[in-house]
């Protein structure tokens, strides 16, 4: 009876221990979803700034130039 009696306690020291883990893994994955859900990622820079990258306007390009500008772009 005291076997088992230990065995009881044990496991239940286990099992506060994982949902007391879970409660502050849950709570601090919302934490940080509230920290970057005002985040704006695509707002205009500020400063600066200098454009990285020159688009090409060159019309309605044929198939295949489409086709190697997607292998090329890694898309």
């Amino acid at each position: 009876m005291i076997v088992f009696c230990r065995a009881m306690y044990n496991a239940l020291k286990v099992l506060i221990l994982f949902i007391a883990c879970t409660f502050l893994f849950y709570y601090g994955m919302m934490w940080i979803h509230e920290e970057y859900q005002n985040y704006h990622r695509y707002d205009k820079p500020k400063g600066a700034a200098v454009k990285v990258s020159n688009s090409l306007d060159t019309g309605n390009p044929e198939w295949f130039d489409r086709l190697l500008l997607f292998y090329k772009s890694g898309e």
